[in-house]
């Protein structure tokens, strides 16, 4: 650890709340959110203070889906971890999905009987794609989809889910992460690799190791990424992370959350509320505050 730093770890375990109380969730900086504000802050407004509804593309489903497929493959033993086997898992998986969220299946509304289908084939040849860049019955991954949260020394607390964590016997950690997106290379690739340091700097704070590796792994091409970040490195990174928190706390107590206009816009869902575009936000609820004495609260969806 950096001389000078101190950093609190803390387990996903919530704390006590009285019986019969709503426990509040402390206001907590994620990747993507810290990616939505560095992007644009009405953005980040829209999304983590106002809470607007957002409604997915079937890309996005998608990935959920892909990620959720190669979760369950993990937890096979591993002569079943084949490509034929992830494929079964597919449509299991798909209904699934569907019946926590039966709105998502109204994105299939208006299609014929071939655009679900075919949608399901597309996520086979991701899955697919997979089985291209390595060979999971070698791996037994420490965990997947793990939550991960630590509060560093400034008091800005840390949140995310990490795809897979990788853990060598002589104890090299690697991060991995699946991009199923169609999101510009260049543009993807930088909120890739910000979110990928922002994850190692949570695990050097929870395990005091910097990770070995931090690898993306493309599956719509094919391609994968691999990083070593090392910790002069990761002390930067903080204090970037620290600074946007800062910021975004300016811009809660005033409520200026200004647009910031980029490629960007043309996949976002709230060009009807932006100035940009003509259109108007709505009033400002506020930053949300919990109840006095505890501190302020901003519950967001990773």
């Amino acid at each position: 650890m950096a001389e000078g730093t101190t950093s609190t770890a803390t387990a996903t375990v919530p704390n006590p709340a009285p019986e019969g109380a709503e426990r509040v969730r402390r206001p907590a900086l994620s990747p993507s959110r810290a990616s939505d504000f560095k992007q644009c802050p009405l953005l980040y407004r829209f999304r983590a203070v106002d809470r607007l509804p957002e409604v997915p593309t079937k890309a996005q489903v998608r990935g959920t889906l892909v990620h959720s497929v190669l979760e369950r493959l993990f937890s096979l033993p591993r002569d079943e971890r084949v490509p034929a086997r992830a494929r079964e898992l597919l449509r299991p998986m798909w209904t699934e999905l569907s019946q926590e969220r039966p709105e998502w299946t109204e994105l299939f509304a208006d299609d014929d009987s071939r655009g679900e289908s075919e949608w399901l084939d597309s996520a086979t040849q991701l899955v697919d794609a997979y089985f291209g860049l390595e060979d999971p019955s070698r791996l037994d991954p420490e965990a997947c989809e793990l939550h991960v949260e630590t509060e560093l020394g400034s008091g800005v607390l840390l949140r995310g889910y990490i795809d897979r964590l990788d853990v060598a016997p002589t104890g090299e950690i690697r991060v991995v992460d699946y991009k199923t997106g169609t999101a510009p290379r260049q543009i993807g690739e930088a909120k890739a690799m910000f979110q990928m340091k922002f994850y190692a700097v949570v695990l050097w704070r929870l395990r005091g190791e910097v990770p070995r590796q931090l690898k993306l792994m493309y599956l719509t091409d094919g391609q994968e990424l691999a990083y070593t970040p090392d910790e002069p490195e990761l002390v930067r990174f903080e204090r970037t992370l620290e600074a946007i928190w800062q910021a975004i706390l300016r811009a809660g107590r005033t409520g200026d959350f200004r647009p910031s206009p980029s490629k960007l816009c043309g996949w976002c869902s709230h060009q009807s509320r932006c100035p940009e575009f003509g259109g108007t936000p709505p009033e400002y609820p506020g930053w949300p505050e919990p109840d006095p004495g505890e501190e302020s609260v901003l519950d967001r969806a990773d």
